[in-house]
């Protein structure tokens, strides 16, 4: 569990050039101003919780405290009095009152994460404390009133979990008033130098230049681990950098795997590699992988890339 007052600008946290980061960004803008609940959907290391201290900046209770908690790290057994406090005496070893989470974040923000994994009985009285407006500490006699806006976050299929009866429809329904879903990193390609220099200013060391070749590993990899992996590899990569040009050789040890030989299907990853093979020649790179100049472009596109990024970034020859 997380809990913090935030006040930078939160623009400055989702970061990225791609149609789909700009998409999330103005959904933060248009549903900050709001009170109601927002579902933020993901993959995991796509910055679900980011999105959500941005949604607290942008509202009239960014002066209030964030919460998060991970609702899969919750003892199950423990889970009720976590959210909404205890009593003295309320169950064994309970020696005193504790305050829950939804006291913690009064006047703020409360981020429920991987809400999927809340136990059916928890997800009936959470959807009275929605529905209501008030909870009951365990053992307590009285209610109180949740004064704090609660957000919604998870990697699993909902709607499926609520097929196969894990989680209450009607939960579902109250939770996913708003939406936001982060795309995965492998479908913005296009951000990962902005990303990745971002990650190197703010490292504090010194200044960094990452050379073509290195950029185009990063560049082509899968990220099955989104933007948590990649952050990851630069942070790992700086502390293995022996001066100021970060070149292939250093992300040797850094990065999990090297540019891909092949993947199932064509993609984009694929797409960059023959390219990067090619010297940046669109024409030679399409006839290698047995396609047009434009679908190969089109496959750019779909994973956020596009030539000009390329070519500027991997100091590509321009040309067909």
């Amino acid at each position: 569990m997380t809990s913090e007052r935030s006040g930078s600008e939160w623009r400055d946290w989702l970061s990225g050039v791609s149609r789909a980061m700009q998409i999330v960004r103005q959904r933060i803008s248009d549903y900050g101003s709001a009170d109601a609940m927002v579902l933020i959907g993901g993959e995991t290391g796509t910055g679900k919780e980011l999105a959500a201290r941005a949604l607290h900046a942008a509202s009239s209770r960014a002066a209030g405290p964030f919460v998060a908690v991970n609702c899969a790290a919750l003892p199950p057994d423990l889970v009720e009095s976590e959210l909404f406090g205890s009593t003295r005496g309320a169950f064994t070893g309970a020696s005193h009152a504790r305050p829950g989470l939804f006291d913690a974040a009064r006047g703020g923000t409360l981020l429920l994460d991987e809400i999927g994994e809340l136990p059916r009985s928890v997800q009936a009285k959470l959807l009275r404390v929605l529905e209501a407006g008030s909870y009951r500490p365990l053992g307590a006699v009285r209610e109180k009133q949740a004064e704090a806006r609660v957000l919604a976050a998870t990697n699993r299929d909902l709607e499926r979990l609520c097929a196969s009866g894990e989680f209450r429809l009607d939960l579902y329904y109250r939770v996913a008033v708003l939406r936001i879903e982060l795309p995965p990193l492998r479908e913005r390609r296009g951000d990962i130098p902005g990303l990745v220099h971002h990650f190197i200013a703010r490292a504090g060391r010194p200044p960094r230049t990452v050379a073509p070749e290195a950029m185009a590993r990063l560049l082509a990899h899968a990220w099955p681990g989104n933007v948590r992996e990649l952050r990851s590899v630069v942070e790992r990569t700086l502390l293995r950098a022996s001066n100021h040009l970060i070149d292939a050789f250093e992300l040797e040890g850094s990065i999990e795997t090297a540019l891909p030989a092949a993947l199932p299907r064509p993609g984009s990853a694929e797409s960059v590699r023959v390219l990067l093979e090619h010297r940046g020649r669109l024409a030679a790179a399409a006839a290698a992988l047995g396609v047009s100049p434009r679908t190969l472009q089109r496959r750019l596109r779909a994973g956020g890339l596009s030539a000009r990024t390329l070519h500027r970034e991997l100091s590509l020859p321009a040309g067909p």
